[in-house]
């Protein structure tokens, strides 16, 4: 937390933005799953963009992009 007495500050923050499940993720948490951008010009537009046209990126990843791994897999 900043206090007003700490004066200017450089901060590193981050967040991250969610949208409905896809199948893969729907199977363990089917409320949302994060915004994963795949293609350079999706990250491009997600980073110049007007917010509206930004925020049509808020989607799932399609079915059969994402597979489930062992914990400890590697």
């Amino acid at each position: 937390m900043r206090k007003l007495a700490d004066g200017e500050t450089t901060d590193d923050l981050f967040g991250f933005l969610t949208t409905g499940a896809n199948r893969e993720v729907g199977a363990i948490h089917p409320k949302a799953m994060p915004v994963i951008l795949v293609q350079p010009e999706d990250m491009e537009r997600w980073m110049t963009a007007p917010a509206a046209e930004a925020l049509e990126l808020q989607r799932p990843l399609p079915d059969g992009l994402l597979c489930r791994v062992q914990a400890g897999s590697g």
